[in-house]
């Protein structure tokens, strides 16, 4: 059972319905993150492995990816439906509920759909759900699923999920990370993952712009509901005076998460003409007391207990209010 009390599909019967059928498209959440993005990799050269005609789908808004994604090699990923997308079966990875990837012709046809994930607040929108809550990351079940059905775990392999099992776990450091996660991170590693490599690329190769609106976002710091809210907004301005792209604000988060006495940190992001809404919010739970997927939920988000995120309208008093009598009510305060 998941979270929500819905019956999920056992690993077999996913292995079992990927065996028996032979076209697929491959889609993530919007915003991809590490898991995201290295889950759909990892996934696609599983497929291909197997004989399978496997695409992989990304809406056109979410290119350029941030920084530390782009030397993933995801050049093949295709930005509209394939003609033949009525005889594809879609496989939804890392997406807690369908509308984390709002494109219409994913949800409107009638396409079988295979939902793969690690959320705890997955709504099952699949015909088939696998949804392993107690998984670090969406990326372990891909190399659970590979193992199942027989799959060489390849360089190309190992390196699309080591990227997923190492960012959303933070670098081995969150609370999700156990003893088969880096049973699992070993075995990448035997497989051909260059670690020294994939660090430097997530965390080393950092333009000087990101750096400049890093700079802005720490000096915007703001703290509210007697400092237990930490806010940072970063401004069509900021983007502006720092010569930074809002894909650069990947990482910043974790920045508000650290300081000292507080218990949830929001980065709001102006959109631009890139999203339906015209801010992002990014929310973390710097010591576990707030749900902040329930938060985010509350707007039509998702993500986990400690990290989450929505789109919104809404105006920065206004999201601020919001915030704070949501982290109040689950406070008790």
């Amino acid at each position: 059972m998941s979270a929500l009390g819905v019956a999920t599909a056992g690993i077999e019967e996913v292995a079992a319905e990927l065996r028996s059928r032979d076209r697929f498209l491959l889609t993530a959440h919007e915003g991809p993150d590490g898991d995201a993005l290295g889950s759909l990799l990892g996934m696609h050269h599983l497929l291909g492995q197997l004989g399978k005609d496997s695409v992989m789908f990304m809406a056109a808004k979410e290119f350029p990816l941030p920084i530390e994604y782009r030397f993933l090699p995801l050049e093949e990923v295709f930005h509209e439906a394939p003609a033949d997308m009525a005889d594809r079966t879609i496989v939804f990875l890392d997406c807690g509920n369908i509308d984390r990837m709002p494109v219409d012709f994913l949800s409107d046809g009638d396409n079988f759909r295979i939902n793969i994930d690690h959320h705890h607040d997955n709504t099952c929108f699949g015909d088939v759900n696998l949804v392993e809550t107690g998984a670090s990351s969406t990326a372990e079940i891909v190399y659970e699923l590979a193992v199942l059905l027989g799959v060489e775990i390849t360089p190309e392999i190992a390196s699309a999920l080591y990227v997923g099992l190492i960012t959303d776990t933070g670098k081995f450091m969150y609370e999700n990370t156990n003893a088969q996660t880096h049973r699992i991170a070993a075995a990448l590693i035997d497989a051909g993952v260059a670690v020294d490599e994939t660090y430097r690329r997530l965390y080393e190769h950092v333009p000087i712009e990101k750096l400049q609106l890093l700079s802005r976002a720490l000096d915007g710091i703001q703290r509210f509901c007697d400092e237990q809210l930490v806010v940072s907004y970063i401004t069509e301005a900021d983007y502006a005076a720092s010569g930074a792209g809002e894909e650069m604000t990947e990482g910043i988060i974790d920045h508000l998460r650290s300081i000292e006495d507080s218990k949830v940190a929001a980065l709001v992001r102006d959109q631009g003409d890139r999203g339906r809404a015209a801010r992002k919010v990014s929310l973390r739970s710097s010591g576990g007391e707030v749900d902040v997927s329930a938060i985010a939920r509350v707007n039509g988000g998702g993500g986990h207990k400690r990290a989450a995120g929505f789109s919104t309208d809404l105006g920065l008093d206004e999201l601020v209010s919001f915030l704070c009598g949501e982290v109040k009510a689950q406070l008790g305060a």
